[in-house]
């Protein structure tokens, strides 16, 4: 019997089993493990869902580290293709390549809610919206300001 069988009065069955008291304890440790890894994985959002906005993420960042930047923009929702296009005056590529993005880093934590994510990266915060041929970054190079929303140096109208 140890510590925390004795202060609740439980003991171990004859069978060797952990009595009652022991094993309600352990259910809900394990239960509480278990909400733990489902919101820490995005909310609750299925494990595909998560995996497909964290693999864009990433793909999206290694294309920037490459100066893919043709590639970066394939990776760019569409609106936020086309404001970058108008901002600059250039097509996405050239443009992309004069903002200069720095490297974000690894992902470090992914919230998925519906069609929408929110990945944060060691430098940087992106927002993701899933279409029908997948997932692609509506901002990028996004910081939170004091009690106001996130400012993006890239995103859509």
């Amino acid at each position: 019997m140890d510590a925390a069988d004795a202060q609740v009065g439980a003991r171990t069955t004859a069978a060797g089993s952990p009595s009652p008291g022991r094993a309600a304890r352990c259910t809900a440790a394990a239960l509480a493990v278990a909400a733990a890894a489902v919101l820490s994985s995005g909310c609750g959002a299925d494990a595909a869902r998560v995996d497909g906005a964290r693999r864009a993420a990433s793909a999206f960042e290694a294309s920037l580290a490459r100066a893919d930047y043709a590639g970066a923009c394939a990776l760019l929702a569409p609106e936020t293709r086309r404001q970058l296009e108008d901002d600059t005056g250039r097509r996405c590529g050239p443009a992309l390549a004069g903002e200069k993005p720095p490297a974000a880093g690894t992902v470090r934590g992914t919230q998925v809610y519906g069609r929408q994510a929110l990945l944060t990266l060691e430098r940087d915060t992106l927002f993701l919206s899933q279409f029908d041929d997948g997932w692609k970054v509506a901002a990028a190079g996004c910081a939170r300001e004091s009690g106001r929303p996130y400012r993006c140096s890239l995103k859509g109208g």
